[in-house]
C-alpha cells in the first residue's frame, strides 16, 4: 500500500474507533522500537537499579529474577498485542477495557483502567531522574569517599533530568523520531562497549558460576522465599512499559500490524540483552556480593570499578547508561503525556477539554505535557522526606502499570476470549490461554509483594509509601467520579466493532488491490 492510501487507511479505521487523527503519523517502526527500547532500556535500568534484587536473594534474584520476569511480560505483552491489532487507539488499556466489558461496568471499568495506567506512567517518568540521580552521586562518592550526600542533592538532579525531558518533547517534537533512533543506537553501543571493556579488564580474573547462578544472600529480614520474590522488583522495572508502542500508535503507519509486532520484539530484546549483561556484571563484580551492596558509589559503579582498577574509567563507562536514562526520561515523559491527553480526550480528567488540545504550531499535546511534568516534580517530592522513596515510586510504576495490563487481559478471559473482533495478530489459542493466565496470575503476585516494606523492621522512613500512592490516587479518583465521571464519562466509543472489522478489511482489501495492480503493472513493464 502506498504512503497516502495507508495514512488514509490508518485516519479510517481510527475514526472507526471514535477520534479523529490530530497527531502526524512521524514515526517509522525503527523510530518507533527505538522509543519502545528506549523506555525499556533494560540492561540500562537493570545495572541501575541492582541495589533492589542483590539484598533480595543474590545473584539468584538479579539472574533467575529476571528470567522469571522476562517469560511473564512476553506473555502480558503477547496477550496485549491481540487488543493493539484489534484497536490500535492511543488511549490503550481504558479503551480496551471499555470495548469489550460487560454494558453496565463499561463506564466504571474504563474509568479505573484509565486512571490507574496514567499514574503508573507518572510514575514511570519519576524512576528514569531517580535512576539516573543515583549514578550521578555514586559517581562523586567514588572520588569522594568523604562525602555524604543529601537527598536534596539527589532531588536536584531529578529535577535537571526532567525538566531537559520537558523541554525536548515540547519544542524539538518533530525530531523526536530522530531522537528515538539515536536512543536505541546509544543502547546498544553502550552495551557492547561497557561489556568488551570490563571483561577485557578483568580478565582472566572472573568471578565463579556458581556465584553468578546460586549465590543467595537476604538482608531483607524477610524470609528467604519472599525475600527473593521481593527482588523481582528490579526485573519487573527492566520490563516494564512496553505498552508505550499502543499510548503512541496513532503517530505509526500500518499501525494495527507494526504496533504488535514492536511490543512484543522490545521486550525479547530487553530480556535478551539484560540477561547477558547481568551475567557480563556478574562475572566481573569480584564475587563479593556484600562489598558490592555496602559501597556508597552504588552496586553497578563499583562494579564497574572492580574490573577497571581505574575510577576514570569506571565513569567514563557510566556515561553511557547516564545518558541512556536521559534518552529513557524524554521517551517515556512523550509516552505519558500521549496518554494523559487520550484519556482527557474521552472526558476522563479535571479540566479534560484543556488537557486534551493538540498545540497545532508544536504539533503536541502540550497541556497534557506540562501536567506530566508538574505532577512529576511533586510526586519527586516523596524523595526528601523517605529513605525508601526509591522503592516505593519504582513500585507504583510497576504495579500500576501490570495492572493496567491484566485488567483487559482479564476481562477478555472471564468472557471466553470472544470479544476480540477479527485482526492481523492472532495468537494461536491454545498459547493464548497459556499467556493470558500467566501474565494475569505474575501480576496478581508482583502487585501483593511490591507494597510490601522492602525491609525489616518496619520504620517510619523505610516504609513502601507504594501504597500510601495508591491510596491517594483512588481517593482522587473516586471523588473525581462522583462529581464528574459518572455525569460525562462514558468511555470510548462502545459500538465500534463492526465499523472496526469494516474498517481493517477495507485496509486489507486496499492492501491486496494495491499489491495486485502493483504486480500487474511490474510485469507490464518486464513484457
Amino acid at each position: 500500500m502506498r504512503p497516502n492510501e495507508q495514512s488514509n487507511a490508518d485516519e479510517q479505521q481510527l475514526e472507526a474507533l471514535g477520534h479523529t487523527g490530530e497527531l502526524k503519523r512521524n514515526f517509522s517502526p525503527l523510530s518507533m522500537l527505538g522509543l519502545a527500547f528506549a523506555i525499556l532500556n533494560s540492561w540500562t535500568a537493570l545495572s541501575a537499579s541492582l541495589s533492589l534484587a542483590l539484598p533480595s536473594g543474590g545473584s539468584t534474584s538479579v539472574v533467575w529474577g529476571l528470567v522469571t520476569a522476562g517469560i511473564c511480560n512476553l506473555c502480558l505483552a503477547a496477550s496485549l498485542a491481540e487488543f493493539l491489532s484489534a484497536y490500535p487507539t492511543a488511549g490503550g488499556q481504558y479503551h480496551w477495557v471499555a470495548v469489550i466489558s460487560w454494558k453496565r461496568w463499561v463506564p466504571l471499568l474504563s474509568w479505573i483502567t484509565g486512571w490507574i495506567n496514567v499514574s503508573g506512567w507518572i510514575a514511570l517518568v519519576a524512576s528514569g531522574g531517580l535512576l539516573g540521580s543515583q549514578l550521578i552521586v555514586g559517581a562523586i562518592s567514588l572520588y569522594k569517599p568523604d562525602y555524604t550526600p543529601e537527598r536534596w542533592h539527589q532531588f536536584l538532579i531529578y529535577v535537571a533530568y526532567n525538566v531537559i525531558a520537558f523541554v525536548i518533547n515540547a519544542f524539538l517534537n518533530s525530531a523526536l523520531p530522530y531522537v528515538n533512533k539515536a536512543a536505541i543506537t546509544w543502547s546498544i553501543t553502550g552495551f557492547v562497549v561497557i561489556s568488551i571493556t570490563v571483561l577485557a579488564c578483568a580478565s582472566p580474573n572472573y568471578a565463579s558460576g556458581r556465584f553468578v547462578f546460586a549465590d543467595f544472600i537476604n538482608e531483607t529480614g524477610w524470609p528467604d522465599g519472599i525475600a527473593w520474590l521481593l527482588g523481582l522488583l528490579q526485573g519487573g522495572l527492566s520490563l516494564t512499559g512496553y505498552d508505550a508502542v499502543a499510548h503512541m500508535i496513532e503517530e505509526i503507519p500500518n499501525a494495527s500490524v507494526e504496533g504488535p509486532k514492536i511490543m512484543i520484539y522490545c521486550v525479547g530484546i530487553g530480556t535478551f540483552t539484560g540477561f547477558v549483561f547481568l551475567l557480563v556484571l556478574l562475572f566481573v563484580s569480584g564475587g563479593d556480593s556484600e562489598s558490592i551492596i555496602s559501597s556508597t558509589a552504588g552496586p553497578v559503579l563499583q562494579i564497574l570499578y572492580n574490573a577497571t582498577s581505574s575510577r576514570a574509567g569506571a565513569v567514563c563507562l557510566l556515561m553511557f547508561p547516564l545518558i541512556c536514562l536521559l534518552f529513557a526520561t524524554t521517551s517515556i515523559m512523550t509516552t505519558s503525556s500521549r496518554m494523559t491527553y487520550a484519556f482527557a480526550r474521552d472526558r476522563g480528567l479535571p479540566r479534560s477539554s484543556f488537557f486534551a488540545k493538540v498545540h497545532h504550531k508544536l504539533g503536541l499535546p502540550l497541556n497534557a505535557l506540562i501536567l506530566t511534568t508538574v505532577l512529576v516534580v511533586i510526586f519527586g517530592c516523596i524523595f526528601l522526606g523517605s529513605s525508601s522513596a526509591f522503592n516505593a515510586i519504582i513500585s507504583a510504576s510497576v504495579v500500576a502499570l501490570g495492572v493496567s495490563y491484566a485488567i483487559p487481559i482479564a476481562i477478555n478471559c472471564l468472557q471466553g476470549r470472544k470479544k476480540l473482533p477479527p485482526r492481523a495478530f492472532v495468537l494461536p489459542t491454545p498459547f493464548a490461554w497459556f499467556a493470558n493466565i500467566l501474565g494475569v496470575v505474575y501480576v496478581i503476585i508482583t502487585t501483593v509483594l511490591f507494597v510490601f516494606p522492602p525491609e525489616l523492621p518496619v520504620t517510619g522512613s523505610n516504609m513502601n509509601y507504594c501504597i500510601v500512592a495508591f491510596a491517594i490516587i483512588i481517593i482522587i479518583s473516586t471523588v473525581q467520579w462522583f462529581v464528574d465521571g459518572r455525569k460525562n464519562f462514558t468511555g470510548p466509543r462502545e459500538d465500534m466493532g463492526l465499523e472496526v472489522v469494516e474498517a481493517v478489511a477495507t485496509q486489507q482489501s486496499g492492501s491486496d488491490l494495491v499489491d495486485s495492480k502493483t504486480s500487474a503493472e511490474e510485469m507490464g513493464s518486464r513484457g
